[in-house]
């Protein structure tokens, strides 16, 4: 480095130097930090997609949804061990003329966290399924429905809590005439002589 002969010369090259140094040291400390950060992923709860159901009009019929929560995390079940708590909760808006008759939750598990070890909380965590009753109305015409709603959650972690959250719902239905014959099972045939 060639000197230009101005007085300070070597103090504002000193002074340089050190911002350098003092920069990588922060960009350093900053990294280091970062490591230490818990984990920014988020709770999350997911639908599996169903399958289209086959639906009787007029017969209540069993439905079920699949339902799937990040790793790491657990929901509140559907009746938590505390009031405070928020509860899982399905809302379905079927359409004109079908009824959503009864939602029945599994029953959640019961856990106690590292934040409040003498309190044990009942949560749904990995995969779980909500059932649902619909029943079409008789005067209902055959024919391919869509059923949609949400599913309300909080999730927590073994640390923290999340806000509330909702998933959305929608799953298809195929209301027909009649009874829906159970794969597997026969219909005998009936022989069309009388018998004596």
């Amino acid at each position: 480095m060639e000197r230009s002969g101005y007085p300070g010369e070597d103090a504002v090259g000193c002074t340089i130097a050190m911002m350098k140094l003092l920069l990588s040291m922060l960009l350093l400390a900053g990294a280091a930090a970062a490591q230490n950060i818990p984990s920014t992923r988020h709770p999350a709860v997911t639908m599996e997609a169903p399958p289209a159901f086959t639906v009787p009009r007029g017969k209540p019929t069993k439905i079920a949804l699949q339902f799937r929560i990040s790793p790491g995390f657990h929901i509140n079940s559907h009746k938590p061990n505390s009031e405070l708590l928020i509860p899982t909760t399905l809302k379905l808006d079927p359409p004109t003329d079908v009824v959503a008759e009864k939602i029945t939750y599994p029953a959640g598990k019961n856990f106690s966290f590292s934040f409040d070890p003498t309190e044990k909380l009942n949560v749904y965590s990995g995969a779980f399924t909500v059932s649902a009753l619909l029943r079409p109305l008789s005067t209902v015409a055959p024919s391919a429905y869509t059923v949609r709603g949400q599913l309300k959650y909080q999730a927590c972690d073994d640390r923290a809590c999340y806000p509330p959250k909702q998933v959305p719902v929608q799953f298809e239905i195929k209301v027909v005439k009649g009874a829906v014959k159970k794969s597997g099972s026969r219909v005998s045939a009936q022989s069309p002589h009388i018998h004596k």
